[in-house]
């Protein structure tokens, strides 16, 4: 689908949405400078930009979350200010932002209609049946029905979780959307879905207002594209009429023929061997793979292919029900986590902020997290040795910070990112599983990691790289396996790497592979 280059809209309609000399300023820094912007009814406009652009504070300062130090916000031709999200979504603008917020104890149907559950007629009791009806009908509407509503969301995968926020949004049946990111966990199938969905509610005149990475997304679903640099607006243009060179240079200051791509390397002995692991949950089935030092290995599959599920097996989150880990000859297949980082092997999860990083404690205490006992063998924390080892980290890897004692949550996600890393780097690991490394960071950002893990391979590391982006698997990936239905169906060098082909593998009955 290519709803956006497929529309051809003039804006003879007034916005839904106007903001003029929008302001906005923190300590030491102007999060936004007199930026101007127009939503009109049916529209998707695209708001891009690196991290720290100024989108996420546009669209709080939208919904209420931050109030503007200048400027005006007009809502169908009126000046408004909301003073919470809630007063936002009451008038019809709501967003879906790219951290979750489902309570993890609650199912699925509790969490879209929680504190407005419907009600038995005449009696204060809720109306289950109703409420998963409705549930079930707006997952239906994402083509998301196979996710199961009997269960705590926490038992659910992420991008199952990102389906919900976005059919929690949409219950509240509004005029204007915001998305964060909505396609960052999502598989290609899912996010064909999602914009289905999009096209139709443009069509009943709702505005959008997508925030994405994704450059390919842009030209499917948008209408119009505005680039935010340092707070500032640089240009608004109707989609189509950039070049995605031109976008890039808008966006970074950086052309497309900057874009990093993989050095060639050389590899030597095995580091890692798996051999017909499976779990006890029918997730994971007989798989089998190795690793070799120096090399970037891809595992590629959809959402729910069992990707995640195999690394956690390795790793030794999860006990496996039949098979082998091998790390560096040794059988370590019954071994916990900690003996496998001991033995070389580092994890970086998918969600930095809940499995990667103690995201509310400084950066030096992330970075040292998981070599106390290697620095501090006498339990003896010394708060400037822990500070000497965070520093110089965050100067190898360039982590933009002020000093190593900032909160790490007050960083964007590609510096989260690379304090995930250097916490792995200063165990001494030289096994580590990225599971996607580049979700929800900018393209400078991206540049960044991959130049980072380029470097790693070639001081002899290695990498074995979930990633549901096709384009990274391709580019980063010196060997790749492709999963479907927790197993692995197909095993590819270089020269043998297709984006068709290996589509074809994901999606593809396993009837058509014999």
């Amino acid at each position: 689908m290519t709803a956006g280059l497929n529309k051809d809209k003039s804006y003879k309609e007034k916005p839904i949405l106007s903001i003029r000399g929008l302001t906005k300023v923190f300590p030491g820094v102007k999060a936004l400078d007199q930026v101007d912007f127009d939503l009109y009814p049916g529209e998707v406009h695209i708001l891009v930009g690196e991290n720290g652009a100024g989108k996420s504070t546009l669209s709080k300062c939208l919904l209420g979350v931050y109030q503007p130090d200048e400027g005006e916000i007009f809502y169908d031709g009126q000046p408004v200010r909301f003073s919470s999200p809630r007063d936002a979504l009451q008038a019809g603008i709501a967003a879906v932002y790219q951290e979750l917020t489902m309570i993890p104890w609650l199912t699925a149907p509790q969490n879209i209609f929680f504190n407005r559950e419907p009600r038995i007629k005449g009696t204060p009791l809720i109306d289950k049946k109703k409420m998963t009806e409705d549930c079930r009908a707006l997952l239906e509407g994402l083509h998301s029905s196979a996710i199961n509503l009997s269960v705590p969301v926490k038992k659910l995968g992420v991008a199952e979780q990102q389906m919900l926020e976005i059919a929690k949004a949409l219950s509240f049946h509004p005029r204007v959307l915001i998305l964060d990111e909505p396609t960052a966990t999502l598989s290609a199938q899912e996010t064909d879905s999602l914009f289905a969905r999009i096209e139709s509610l443009t069509e009943a005149g709702i505005g959008i207002i997508y925030i994405s990475h994704r450059m390919s997304e842009y030209r499917r679903i948008g209408d119009r594209i505005t680039v935010l640099r340092d707070g500032k607006k640089v240009s608004t243009e109707k989609n189509g009429n950039l070049t995605e060179d031109q976008l890039i240079h808008l966006m970074v200051g950086r052309s497309l023929s900057q874009i990093y791509q993989k050095s060639p390397n050389t590899f030597s002995g095995e580091v890692l061997r798996v051999e017909g692991l499976s779990d006890r949950a029918g997730k994971v089935k007989n798989c089998s793979l190795t690793l070799k030092k120096g090399e970037i290995v891809g595992l590629s599959g959809l959402v729910g292919s069992g990707r995640t599920e195999l690394a956690r097996l390795i790793y030794g989150i999860d006990r496996p029900a039949a098979g082998r880990v091998i790390l560096h000859g040794r059988d370590m297949t019954r071994s916990s986590p900690k003996a496998k980082v001991d033995a070389g092997l580092g994890f970086l999860p998918e969600d930095r902020k809940l499995s990667g990083l103690t995201i509310k404690a400084p950066i030096d205490w992330n970075v040292v997290a998981a070599s106390l006992s290697k620095y501090f063998p006498h339990l003896y924390l010394s708060e400037r040795k822990n500070e000497a080892i965070a520093r110089d980290y965050v100067d190898e890897l360039k982590i933009k910070t002020p000093d190593v004692h900032r909160q790490t949550e007050d960083l964007s996600g590609g510096n989260q990112q690379k304090v995930v890393i250097a916490k792995w780097l200063a165990s001494d690991t030289d096994i580590l599983i990225f599971d996607e490394p580049t979700r929800g960071i900018d393209i400078g950002a991206r540049m960044e990691i991959y130049r980072l893990m380029d470097a790693l391979t070639a001081e002899g590391k290695s990498i074995l790289m979930i990633s549901s982006d096709l384009s990274e698997v391709i580019s980063m990936s010196d060997r790749l396996y492709v999963m479907r239905e927790g197993q692995i169906i197909s095993e590819m060098q270089k020269d043998e790497f297709s984006m068709e082909r290996i589509g074809q593998l994901m999606l593809a009955d396993r009837s058509n592979n014999q």
